[in-house]
């Protein structure tokens, strides 16, 4: 049987780029997997935040987190088929978390991971462009009942979530291996 008689298994992680479980669960979890199964899963990086009655966002961590959550979401949009680009430059980020949005963080991370810092800057500032796909990406989050960074989903169920700096809520395993054999065995079906 051929990739081509398969269906890509959702996969998506819900994070805050300031958030220190969201820098965990990406480094111990995510990229290690998404290494072994990019091109059996559908992955989407989601945020989440809140919106108010005057339809306005809100990020846990501040406005700053509002600015790292749409830098990642611009790095998607500018290569919306290449996960180890954006889940890289994102991850890069979140290393660091307490430093975004500086300037100096962001712009080694984008040439790190091949992404034209003044394309993410161009991003961010077009009319609306940025906010468009933070309120998309935390819609999303919302629609799926997720609140807590980092909550990784595959298949549309929660998997697993790391929250207070330890994995809860993971009846299939919190390591590298479970996630990637769920993935392959979703994949097989």
């Amino acid at each position: 049987m051929t990739a081509s008689n398969h269906s890509l298994v959702p996969l998506e992680a819900h994070i805050m780029s300031k958030c220190p479980d969201a820098r965990d669960c990406l480094r111990d979890l995510v990229v290690p997997a998404m290494e072994q199964v990019v091109n059996k899963v559908n992955f989407t990086l989601s945020f989440i935040g809140s919106v108010d009655q005057n339809n306005s966002i809100h990020c846990m961590h501040g406005p700053g987190e509002c600015l790292g959550d749409m830098l990642s979401l611009c790095a998607i949009d500018l290569y919306p088929d290449d996960p180890v680009i954006y889940l890289g430059f994102t991850n890069c980020l979140i290393s660091s978390y307490g430093q975004i949005p500086s300037r100096d963080l962001v712009e080694p991370c984008a040439l790190e991971h091949g992404i034209a810092f003044e394309d993410l800057n161009g991003c961010i500032s077009e009319e609306g462009k940025g906010l468009d796909l933070l309120m998309a990406s935390v819609e999303r989050s919302q629609a799926a009942g997720v609140k807590r960074s980092c909550t990784v989903r595959v298949n549309n169920k929660t998997w697993c979530v790391r929250d207070g700096g330890e994995w809860k809520d993971c009846p299939g395993g919190s390591d590298i291996k479970s996630l990637v054999e769920e993935v392959e065995r979703l994949y097989q079906v």
